[in-house]
């Protein structure tokens, strides 16, 4: 939740442990005491005996979509997309179980803590000051109240607390660091030419070959199957425009929700905030002398935010701030000076400015809001009867898109290319659509599919009327990209085989410039294991090769596009000595990655002993 909140409001930040971690379940398999039994179920996952809903699976795919189809162009590739989605469950799964654990473990967010992460948050403040109205105005943005963000940061905060109970325990010795010093700083000497397929691709391709080639991969230069599509919609917003909003209803919604527009009294203090009992005590005397109260917070206050305003710390409920400094603003008298009052932050010295008496909004000045949720609620409810009642009609035989859009008022329209994969035109490319689209019951029957959920509030119904199989596209149509394929391998190979050969002729004696004699070649000089001068395929090799005895050792690394040549030579170069600085910083830098190691460790062993069984249908 809070995740979603910050992809809203200013780009995605983590916060919990379980992101990247959540990944290595997927790369080293689902693994543990693992069910797929379970056959139509209302869960999507259960972790030691706790389910994860389906409706929260499937919402967390959902709000993943668009950034990951971003990553890969714009559409998720069909092979790829069971995988992401077994990515999320286990995210889901990790943080079901972490969550176990931190409760049993006995980690616990105090009230104040969560206070202090809220005020602290960059999304509801206003030039670095926390603005209760625009964290308020905020979180109404993504529908969210405040009682369920801060369970749900209660819950992060928890975790990090089990992160760096973790984590914190790594250190490095003197004599691990400068291993891993030498190691990764270490620089070797070497020569390489690269070969490249584009340097030895022939000139032209014998039409034998092209038509050979073809006739051999056909299916690599089929078009994509797809459909013509009529559509029928049903909208919230269409619910809602019926709505009719009944006064009576709004009273009884009022005075079950009373609550909700209680505004808590407020008061508007000042407080300077020092290190000692001493110093407050010397403020004090300061200002019942006649100081200046704004000037001495400018002075004196170790809370820079409320110095620079003249310790102003503006309106504020009861539940702003912690318990020992809320009893004394809450007990004092307008005008009055009290202090020094100890918190966990240190001494304060505080003045009461003002008191804005707490009231509660009378039905009239809630009515806005009042009619807001109740058509929210009342527009929800028509929709989902709707969407269950087309699912019935739907059942029974005979239905048609324009008899459903006669009797639910849908609105339709054909989508002339739908494409397996990739979907079309304003229906866009859902999964659970085209697995619709592309069902045996709607593509071979001839039958009306759906209704499929395009979102909260957009449910869709489809009929195909025209399907266009896969068939070989003209040879004369693909001619380009058979030739710049074939043109690629037989340079691909072209330029291995010349790899070898200069190869024979190093090792025979011949100079790495005669061996090479015409390539481009780079060095001799010293690479390190990140540079990245060099192709990646080289270092690698460079870096696994035994220290030359002597002479140089010649290797042919096979590259992407070809092929390298390379002399790993006799001398190295040992890393330069570490200022102190640059140690300390070294230092850190290690431990934190000993430490995220730990945490994924841990997290993959309570993986592995977790029992968990997962529903295989959870997001069809």
């Amino acid at each position: 939740m809070l995740q979603k909140i910050r992809d809203h409001l200013h780009g995605a930040i983590g916060y919990t442990i379980l992101g990247a971690i959540a990944l290595v379940f997927v790369a080293w398999g689902a693994y543990g005491i693992v069910d797929v039994g379970i056959g139509r179920s209302a869960f999507a996952a259960k972790v030691n005996g706790e389910k994860i809903p389906l409706e929260t699976a499937r919402q967390a795919w959902l709000d993943q979509q668009a950034q990951v189809a971003r990553a890969f162009g714009g559409e998720i590739p069909a092979e790829r997309r069971a995988e992401l989605q077994q990515s999320v469950l286990e995210g889901l799964i990790a943080r079901t179980m972490i969550d176990a654990r931190v409760h049993d473990l006995g980690y616990r967010v105090t009230d104040a803590q969560i206070r202090e992460a809220i005020e602290h948050e960059p999304a509801f403040q206003v030039d670095g000051k926390y603005s209760a109205t625009i964290a308020k105005a905020r979180l109404a943005q993504v529908g969210l109240s405040v009682q369920a963000f801060e369970a749900d940061l209660r819950t992060s905060l928890a975790r990090q607390q089990l992160q760096r109970a973790i984590g914190v325990s790594e250190f490095v010795t003197k004599k691990e660091l400068d291993r891993i010093v030498g190691l990764e700083d270490e620089q070797r000497e070497v020569t390489w030419a690269l070969l490249t397929a584009a340097d030895f691709a022939p000139a032209r391709i014998d039409e034998a070959a092209v038509r050979a080639y073809y006739d051999a991969n056909t299916q690599q230069y089929m078009t994509t199957e797809s459909v013509r599509l009529a559509w029928g919609e049903l909208r919230l917003d269409q619910a809602a425009a019926q709505i009719t909003v009944v006064d009576e209803d709004l009273r009884k919604l009022y005075a079950e929700h009373k609550d909700r527009y209680v505004e808590p009294e407020r008061r508007r203090a000042r407080h300077i905030l020092v290190a000692d009992e001493k110093t407050a005590d010397d403020v004090l005397a300061k200002l019942k002398a006649g100081g200046d109260f704004a000037a001495l917070a400018k002075q004196y206050s170790k809370d820079a935010v409320s110095a620079a305003n003249g310790g102003d710390l503006g309106f504020a409920t009861r539940a702003t701030f912690v318990a020992p400094f809320a009893d004394a603003v809450f007990g004092m008298k307008v005008g009055e000076l009290r202090g020094p009052v100890k918190t966990q932050y240190g001494y304060h010295v505080i003045q009461l400015e003002a008191i804005e008496p707490g009231k509660t909004k009378t039905f009239e000045e809630a009515r806005p809001d009042l009619e807001a949720q109740y058509r929210r609620e009342q527009a929800a409810d028509r929709f989902g009867d709707a969407e269950e009642q087309l699912q019935t009609r739907l059942e029974l035989p005979g239905a048609t898109i324009e008899s459903l859009a006669k009797e639910f008022g849908l609105a339709t329209g054909v989508v002339d290319n739908f494409e397996r994969g990739a979907g079309g035109g304003v229906l866009g490319g859902s999964p659970a659509l085209q697995d619709v689209v592309f069902s045996d019951a709607v593509l071979n029957q001839g039958r009306v599919g759906g209704p499929v959920a395009l979102g909260e509030d957009r449910v869709v119904v489809v009929k195909v009327l025209e399907h266009r199989k896969p068939v070989a596209r003209p040879l004369a149509d693909v001619r380009d990209q058979v030739v710049a394929t074939l043109k690629h391998q037989q340079g691909l190979d072209a330029a291995r085989a010349a790899a070898q050969a200069a190869l024979g002729r190093l090792q025979a004696g011949d100079a790495f410039a005669v061996a090479l004699a015409g390539r481009r070649i780079e060095g001799p000089r010293y690479i390190g294991r990140t540079d990245p001068s060099a192709p990646a395929a080289v270092r690698t090799r460079v870096f696994a090769t035994p220290r030359p005895q002597g002479k140089p050792i010649y290797e042919v690394v096979p590259t992407d596009d070809g092929a390298a040549v390379v002399a790993v030579l006799e001398s190295r170069a040992d890393p330069a000595p570490l200022s102190a600085e640059a140690r300390q910083e070294r230092v850190q830098n290690v431990v934190s990655r000993l430490g995220t190691a730990d945490i994924a460790a841990y997290v993959a062993e309570a993986r592995r002993k977790a029992k968990v069984t997962v529903n295989p249908s959870a997001f069809e």
